[in-house]
């Protein structure tokens, strides 16, 4: 007898749901129904009863925010969490914040991207090559998901990149969190990690082999683009551009006016 599907208040709803789906809008779809995470879904929701001054006329998201860009990218972004007045408000990952502002210029700038702004779900934005994601898909309290919310909300990033497998070629990784969080869901699919173990840094390179060695895939690390990174000049324009060139180059994406020549990695 079949086992029944969880319902989404479960806390094994990701890992048993994820598994199921074949694509990513499938995938979309089922993320953006989770509420396995009592804290996440309270303050997500909390934010959008009370809103932001400037956002109270806004109807908000108020849900987990899925992945964004083409389903067959060669080039992934992994950052940390949606914000609770921007990806929460908005649907849609680094839209509406200080850090998506940075973002998607850096993006436009190399071509990756239709506009550099981004302000809303259906604003006509595409990202080329690039998909977007998370390893937490709800907005934290103070931007820091617990260890349990991440590893609940791990099945997610580990299916998402599954289906992303064929093509992907690299990742941007932007923040230690978000690099600690893809290390293990990238060993639990068969990649080789070198050793010793690579560490985050800005413009930092790893260079994972599958379980044949037939398969590659590259990890180059980034500061994240918040507001207080870009303030306080942690991370400029300049080096948001240079990381992520960097894995367009890998990637073998054309950009910037014309096609990037690849080099080998550091």
């Amino acid at each position: 007898m079949a086992s029944r599907r969880p319902l989404p208040a479960s806390p094994d709803f990701p890992a048993r749901t994820a598994c199921r789906v074949s694509s990513s809008s499938e995938l979309d779809a089922a993320v953006a129904t989770c509420r396995a995470c009592p804290r996440l879904v309270a303050w997500r929701e909390e934010a959008a009863r009370v809103k932001r001054r400037a956002f109270r006329d806004w109807d908000y998201w108020a849900r987990p925010v899925p992945g964004f860009g083409p389903p067959d990218a060669p080039l992934a972004i992994v950052g940390l969490a949606p914000a609770a007045h921007g990806g929460n408000r908005t649907g849609r990952i680094f839209t509406g914040d200080p850090s998506g502002d940075a973002l998607y210029a850096a993006l436009y700038d190399l071509d990756l991207a239709s506009q550099p702004t981004a302000t809303h779900r259906g604003d006509g934005l595409e990202l080329y090559g690039v998909r977007i994601t998370v390893p937490v898909h709800c907005a934290p309290p103070d931007n820091r998901p617990t260890t349990t919310e991440r590893d609940t909300c791990r099945p997610w990033l580990a299916r998402e990149l599954e289906l992303l497998r064929p093509t992907l070629r690299a990742i941007v990784v932007l923040g230690g969190f978000a690099w600690q969080a893809l290390l293990p869901v990238l060993t639990s699919a068969g990649w080789q990690l070198p050793r010793p173990r690579p560490a985050f840094g800005h413009g930092a390179e790893a260079l994972l082999t599958d379980a044949s060695g037939e398969r590659q895939v590259h990890l180059v690390g980034g500061y994240h683009p918040s507001q207080r990174n870009m303030s306080t000049r942690t991370l400029t324009p300049a080096m948001l551009r240079d990381v992520l060139h960097r894995g367009a180059v890998i990637a073998g994406l054309p950009g910037n006016g014309g096609v990037l020549e690849a080099r080998a990695p550091c």
